[in-house]
């Protein structure tokens, strides 16, 4: 008996006009949601690269006018910015790397039945996510822990963060128990199955947790000011929570450092407390666009798998 093979294609669904009408009004609605949390980033980088005059008068508001960059070149020479950059970048690398680990560690051994008293450090852990002695106890840890005017203190009270390692233990409860029995058979012992099994197979929830502690630690600014009184230690946003609080006299600062170039420069180039405020907020949201839609296709599938276990 021959079998007859249909080659017909399977025909598509046939779509009511309430379908299109549903369709049309569900992506209007996102489009809109999209453009009104997209603006604001917009608007901020037109005004910085615009006629200073008419961006201080509030006139650019969707398309940029006479437009030139040297609102840039002006505030990357105002004293205090190189450096601040250079520890924001190196507590968001440091830190975001040390949290990764620890909370990858962490969160396999809460996994361990063999942990001592895995249930009573896992539970120690969590309860911190709701309880803290408050902010006078917690400068007084760290100015008795020596932490006070350190690089150091934007590093070591974050490593441990609760939430990243409830993530990442719900992950590694999903991974197949037979990978580390297998590796244990071969002789492995715990850190070996950490990093050989264990780390490898996590790369989604570990780019998740990664992304969290990034921008946490890039706009973090508050614990400069509570711990940080040494100005070579200030962090970016801090300088731009100042610049901020100053952008008067900051512009009146850049026109004086300008020299001959000042007095010739036009309105339309002529610092304004407007363009610190714009070109500054640029410069610090900026990196961290950026550094987003590399991990973004890590994102969803882990903090997914992170957040529902089996």
């Amino acid at each position: 008996m021959e079998l007859s093979i249909s080659t017909k294609k399977k025909a598509k669904p046939i779509r009511t006009k309430e379908d299109v009408l549903f369709t049309l009004i569900n992506y209007s609605f996102f489009i809109v949601i999209t453009l009104i949390c997209a603006y604001p980033f917009y608007y901020l980088i037109i005004n910085s690269i615009s006629n200073n005059e008419l961006s201080s008068l509030g006139q650019i508001r969707f398309f940029p006018e006479g437009i030139h960059l040297e609102n840039y070149s002006q505030v990357l020479q105002l004293k205090g910015l190189p450096l601040a950059a250079t520890v924001s970048v190196a507590r968001t690398v440091i830190g975001t790397a040390a949290t990764v680990l620890a909370s990858a560690f962490l969160g396999f051994m809460f996994t361990q039945e063999k942990m001592w008293k895995r249930k009573f450090w896992y539970r120690f852990v969590v309860i911190t996510m709701y309880f803290n002695a408050g902010l006078i106890p917690l400068f007084i840890t760290m100015k008795t822990l020596g932490l006070t005017n350190s690089f150091w203190v934007y590093i070591l009270p974050a490593i441990v963060q609760p939430f990243n390692i409830i993530l990442v233990k719900t992950y590694i409860e999903s991974i197949p128990k037979s990978l580390q029995e297998a590796a244990e058979m071969d002789g492995a012992g715990i850190i070996q199955v950490f990093f050989r099994v264990i780390l490898p197979n996590c790369t989604p929830i570990l780019a998740t947790v990664a992304i969290f502690s990034a921008v946490g630690q890039w706009n973090s600014f508050q614990d400069t000011l509570v711990y940080i009184t040494d100005q070579s230690l200030y962090s970016l946003q801090y300088l731009l929570y100042t610049y901020i609080n100053q952008a008067n006299s900051l512009a009146q600062m850049v026109k004086n450092t300008s020299g001959s170039l000042s007095s010739i420069a036009s309105a339309a180039t002529t610092q304004t407390p407007t363009s610190i405020r714009m070109t500054v907020s640029v410069i610090v949201v900026l990196p961290i666009m950026f550094i987003y839609p590399l991990f973004q296709k890590y994102f969803v599938k882990g903090i997914m798998l992170g957040a529902v276990k089996g």
